[in-house]
């Protein structure tokens, strides 16, 4: 990232270092991250040091340090504070999305830490640094680690910072779940192109009608193709009649149904696709369903059905349901 030439707006450098103007004004005020001149004694000019300072200050706090701690630390020049441990102090944040929002579930300092970064750079609306603290940790902790410690708290930090505001964070909210599912695009390596073979175990994701949330299913189907575990992903809403013949024409071994909320899950569709059969007569096949996602808690599985607690016991599900990985040529699951 190159530095701003001197003399400077505050607009132009928020345009350059990818933060929001209100942060940078936020920062001056309350931890004196600013400029130090001024011209004609009203207008905020930024010196090239200024600019170091702030990117340092964004630098630290995507990674999670507290506010108060990261700005004493760009102002001393450290490359880091001595300890980046510990809740930022009330009123620190510069909007709700915050440590104490997505600390629910007691983990390691470095998972508290990356949850408080991804919520700031949100906040920020910092594209950058979102990438890169996505990248850092898949590739530290592993898909199912990241998603479930990680990546999942933030985004229902940042759904609950939307539903309490009066819709006031909705584009803070958005443009994580953008990058996340860039992220998990990303990691899915590509596979050859063309059909399936005849008769490969495969998956099918789709969320039931009505609802629209895919990121869960996103996740499952980069952890699906980490396992080298073919599979279809159908999104949001996928219609009833549309479901039904995407499953008798490809025979999964499973399909997945998604419902983030009980206003969502559709019991009968679950019903229909465990019991639907293609194949010829006297050799029919039928598909497990899983039940994933909170829309389905409460209700027992019926016939044909699995209801996973997780995306670590979903892919536990869907390999043993492939069977065992056999020889890369042999056109069923892929080996690890």
């Amino acid at each position: 990232m190159s530095t701003p030439a001197p003399g400077l707006t505050s607009g132009a450098v928020a345009r350059s270092l990818g933060v929001a103007p209100t942060t940078l004004r936020s920062w001056d005020r309350r931890y004196g991250i600013g400029p130090v001149s001024r011209e004609n004694g009203r207008h905020r000019r930024w010196t090239p040091d200024d600019v170091a300072v702030v990117r340092e200050m964004c630098r630290l706090t995507a990674s999670g340090v507290p506010p108060a701690e990261a700005a004493r630390a760009a102002r001393q020049g450290a490359s880091a504070p001595a300890s980046a441990e510990g809740r930022a102090p009330a009123g620190d944040d510069p909007a709700p999305v915050s440590a104490g929002s997505v600390d629910d579930t007691p983990s390691g300092g470095d998972v508290l830490r990356e949850r408080r970064g991804l919520g700031r750079a949100a906040v920020r609306l910092d594209s950058r640094a979102l990438d890169s603290l996505l990248e850092s940790a898949i590739a530290r902790h592993g898909l199912v680690t990241a998603w479930e410690e990680v990546v999942a708290p933030a985004l229902h930090a940042a759904g609950r910072s939307w539903e309490t505001s009066g819709d006031r964070y909705v584009e803070v909210e958005h443009l994580l779940s953008w990058h996340v599912s860039t992220a998990l695009r990303r990691m899915a390596p590509r596979g050859p192109g063309g059909p399936l073979p005849a008769a490969t175990p495969h998956v099918l994701l789709a969320c039931v009608p009505n609802e629209q949330h895919t990121l869960p299913l996103e996740a499952l189907a980069a952890g699906l193709a980490e396992l080298g575990l073919p599979a279809r992903m159908f999104g949001a809403a996928v219609p009833p009649e549309a479901l039904d013949r995407a499953v008798r024409r490809t025979g999964p071994a499973a399909v997945v149904l998604w419902a983030q909320a009980r206003s969502t899950a559709n019991h009968p569709l679950a019903r229909h696709v465990a019991a639907t059969s293609w194949g010829v007569r006297g050799a029919r096949s039928r598909t497990t369903v899983l039940l994933a996602g909170p829309g389905w808690a409460g209700q027992t599985p019926g016939p044909g059905m699995l209801r996973p607690g997780g995306l670590r016991e979903a892919l536990a599900a869907l390999r043993s349901l492939c069977g065992p990985a056999p020889a890369p040529d042999e056109g069923s699951c892929a080996a690890e």
